[in-house]
């Protein structure tokens, strides 16, 4: 039951209405075809019998203008034998009309039958295309939805791809960004182009003053030494401080006039 089950469930998921549908037409034609090989068949039965019962008719006429031909000659003895002889095919053509009718009937039968299941299959024919059309239809617009949600097996496929595709982008972007880092502050050397020693030691020069006056304006703001100096270009000279004499100090004097 197991077996049958799962068979059954994969021969489902596998047919085709279309197919199917193909093969039972094919089925009907077919049928159809064997009918009308039967109709000729029994046809040309009935003209065979047709032919017999004909040239035993005959036999019959000639037998008979032989037995007048015997009387007329005073010939009895071979009427009799003529007449007796006619009376035997009498009987064959008995059977044969007999069998002719049958025949005929059966002839009606298969084509009545031919007719019928030769509207059948045309009317089967026409709802099978139908059908296949509105099947195929139906099949691609799933596909189309499919494919607008991304369900499908294949638009699902071209998801994965593009989204790998944009992950590679963005790894590619941050490594060249990265590179791009590692060459400006130095801990990567170009070695695309060539090296030139004075620049660098120029370049290295260039940023040490600076880095210095910053050092000095963060040591002046925690107040762990003097501010940087500043030169102010054309300002005057600075004059030196005249130093005043020492005065003698004076004591205050007491209520009592002693210094």
């Amino acid at each position: 039951m197991i077996f049958k089950s799962k068979a059954n469930k994969a021969l489902d998921r596998m047919e085709d209405p279309r197919e199917t549908l193909d093969y039972s037409y094919q089925r009907q034609l077919e049928m159809l075809q064997k009918v009308r090989r039967g109709v000729a068949d029994v046809a040309t039965s009935r003209k065979r019998l047709e032919l017999q019962i004909n040239q035993l008719e005959q036999q019959q006429s000639k037998l008979t203008d032989q037995g007048k031909k015997a009387l007329q000659v005073g010939r009895e003895d071979l009427a009799r034998e003529a007449l007796t002889r006619r009376a035997g095919l009498e009987s064959q053509l008995n059977d044969l009309r007999g069998q002719y009718q049958q025949l005929q009937g059966e002839e009606e039968k298969l084509t009545l039958a031919s007719q019928r299941l030769q509207t059948k299959v045309d009317s089967f024919r026409t709802r099978k295309e139908t059908i296949k059309a509105t099947y195929t239809a139906a099949e691609a617009q799933t596909k189309i939805n499919e494919a607008f949600s991304g369900i499908s097996e294949e638009m699902g496929d071209v998801g994965l791809a593009i989204q790998r595709a944009e992950e590679k982008t963005d790894t590619m972007k941050a490594r060249a960004g990265a590179i791009d880092e590692l060459l400006a502050s130095g801990a990567l050397e170009d070695f695309s182009g060539p090296r030139d020693d004075i620049q660098a030691e120029l370049d290295r020069m260039g940023s040490g003053p600076g880095v210095d006056v910053e050092l000095e304006q963060l040591k002046a703001e925690l107040g762990q030494g003097p501010g940087p100096k500043e030169l102010n270009q054309g300002s005057p000279t600075a004059q030196p401080q005249q130093q005043d004499t020492p005065q003698q100090a004076q004591w205050p004097q007491n209520p009592g006039g002693a210094k």
